[in-house]
């Protein structure tokens, strides 16, 4: 058999497979947890039930494959902890993705007492400093536009010290940073969130210095919180996938250098 003359389709129909598969069947590749992942998972671990968090959505959906799940294992674990969480968005399509993970989520979460999605809210920075003043007065309705104070679980809130911490999933600006420089340089709100993987490494300096209680770097990382709080999600399936995707090209790799060796001998044999 030649192998060099293998007809690409099955390369290609072994990589569907190789990719579906772990896709539907999750395997659960241990991998290991980041002291960055570590650090978000301890901030929302040590919070006390009851405690009320912010959770910015702050993606639109062209990152929602890589930051959707970040969000989804931290409303998990929030949900674990008997959190109050309180959904909102400084990008205009984070309301629709905040509300995507609601409905998957809504059997553990009552609209109103221990969750609600408040929308979205233009200004970055500027918005973002005039909830640490005032919250009610930046969001006087929720997201379908009922007055917050129909809802218990916002009931006495008044600024950011009213919260235990805030999430930014970010994706760009407004995001994480402006939520440091205010929130948290200004108003002293704990902060902590997920970014894309190629983002990662500019924040870095913010959790070195204290100012971010840790980062979710990407798919890898949110796949690391899936693992800690023992509920695997489409990261874990979304690496496994990966990593198989990764064994297969590498299996046929080394197919073609043998099939390249074996030919460059014979035609050394043929030429004696």
């Amino acid at each position: 058999m030649n192998l060099q003359k293998i007809d690409r389709r099955w390369i290609f129909l072994f990589m569907l497979v190789g990719v579906m598969l772990p896709l539907i069947f999750p395997i659960g590749f241990k991998i290991e947890v980041m002291p960055n992942t570590k650090a978000v998972y301890d901030l929302i671990d040590s919070a006390k039930p009851g405690d009320r968090i912010l959770m910015s959505f702050d993606f639109d959906p062209g990152s929602g494959p890589e930051l959707s799940p970040v969000a989804t294992a931290i409303t998990r674990h929030a949900i674990e902890k008997d959190l109050k969480i309180v959904y909102l968005a400084l990008w205009p399509m984070g309301v629709n993705l905040g509300n995507l993970i609601y409905e998957k989520e809504k059997d553990n979460l009552i609209w109103g007492e221990n969750f609600i999605n408040l929308g979205y809210i233009a200004g970055g920075l500027v918005a973002i400093q005039s909830m640490g003043r005032n919250f009610t007065e930046v969001f006087p309705t929720d997201a379908n536009g009922n007055s917050i104070h129909n809802f218990p679980i916002l009931k006495d809130v008044k600024n950011f010290s009213d919260f235990a911490f805030v999430v930014s999933i970010s994706a760009g600006t407004p995001g994480i940073k402006e939520w440091i420089m205010s929130a948290g340089d200004k108003y002293g709100l704990p902060v902590t969130g997920g970014t894309t993987a190629v983002s990662t490494p500019g924040f870095l300096p913010y959790v070195n210095t204290g100012q971010l209680h840790g980062i979710i770097g990407g798919l890898k990382q949110a796949a690391e919180y899936e693992m800690l709080i023992g509920q695997p999600g489409t990261a874990t399936s979304g690496m496994d996938a990966q990593s198989i995707a990764h064994i297969i090209i590498i299996i046929f790799i080394i197919i073609g250098n043998i099939a390249w060796y074996r030919n460059r001998k014979q035609q050394k044999e043929a030429k004696k």
